[in-house]
């Protein structure tokens, strides 16, 4: 079988990812996709990738509304479909919301009701929690959605009028509160994820067979080794990724990687697909009927009880 095809956002996140590949042998062909999680919906369900760490909301959604929900026109059913498999992180993310370093006009949440959200893409993370935002704040209308792609284009997008704000991760969107920088941003408040926020999934054909549990059985090493290096995990992410040395440690006292990536909890999954519900993200009966465990199927390829954290 030739080397697994994983998809992987190229942030913090993906340090034990690199640690992983660098010491333990991890041999897959690592893909980078920066523009997020529904970038990489369209790339499992073409075929284009095995395995994919990413946004929880995003897969969730994806799994809920079924192959529709991707825009890619040669996808096959069934076998380029994908399942949860794996808990990447434990701890909620924190979405930074943020406008155009010089709009005056926007200065904290309230003044976004009604406003131009930018997102990557349809399906992404940062579109699910438009939904969950205007949700939160008691609006009716979800926000009028324009897809932008990257987190650079997306603060061009504030500045040069083309939406009013977006949403990504704190602290990749915190060096760029400052002006002097490209494409400067003004940060006007911030939302946590209500579930634990990275998920490691894999196309429905590929779940438990040896390549899989190999991965995973790496990633694990990954986490071990970033969790025990902790001056190399900041070297690395300050030095090879787009964050100061006093942001990747800040970063480091917030994140939870899994102890063990393998498997999913089904109240997870059960209590992102209500809130997911609620903010009118999915509709209908996503969860099916039967024991808890038989519904988290759809979703999860390995449903474990219990989680250890680090």
């Amino acid at each position: 079988m030739p080397p697994l095809r994983v998809g992987y956002v190229p942030e913090h996140f993906s340090t034990p990812l690199h640690f992983a590949e660098t010491y333990f042998s991890l041999s897959a062909d690592l893909i980078p996709f920066p523009s997020g999680t529904g970038h990489m919906v369209t790339a499992l369900r073409a075929g284009e990738l095995d395995i994919a760490i990413g946004l929880t909301e995003g897969w969730i959604a994806a799994i809920a509304k079924g192959p529709p929900y991707s825009k890619t026109t040669d996808a096959k059913p069934g076998g380029n479909e994908f399942k949860l498999v794996g808990t990447y992180v434990e701890t909620p993310l924190c979405w930074a919301i943020s406008t155009g370093h010089e709009k005056e006009h926007i200065t904290d949440v309230q003044d976004l009701k009604g406003k131009k959200v930018g997102v990557s893409r349809i399906g992404s993370g940062s579109y699910v929690m438009s939904y969950v935002l205007a949700d939160r704040e008691g609006w009716d209308q979800p926000f009028e959605c324009l897809p932008l792609q990257t987190f650079e284009a997306l603060r061009k997008g504030v500045n040069d009028g083309t939406v009013d704000f977006f949403m990504w991760e704190y602290f990749t969107s915190k060096r760029y509160y400052t002006s002097g920088t490209l494409y400067p941003i003004k940060k006007v408040g911030e939302i946590y994820t209500p579930w634990s926020s990275w998920k490691i999934v894999a196309r429905t054909p590929l779940i438990d067979t040896p390549e899989v549990n190999s991965f995973l059985e790496k990633v694990n090493a990954g986490i071990k080794y970033f969790r025990e290096h902790k001056e190399e995990a900041v070297q690395y992410i300050s030095t090879q990724l787009d964050y100061t040395e006093e942001d990747a440690k800040e970063w480091m006292k917030t994140v939870r990687f899994a102890q063990n990536v393998k498997g999913v909890k089904e109240s997870v999954v059960r209590d992102t697909i209500d809130m997911l519900q609620k903010a009118g993200v999915i509709e209908g009966e996503a969860w099916q009927e039967g024991s808890e465990v038989n519904k988290a199927k759809k979703f999860v390829g390995t449903v474990t009880e219990e989680h250890s954290n680090v």
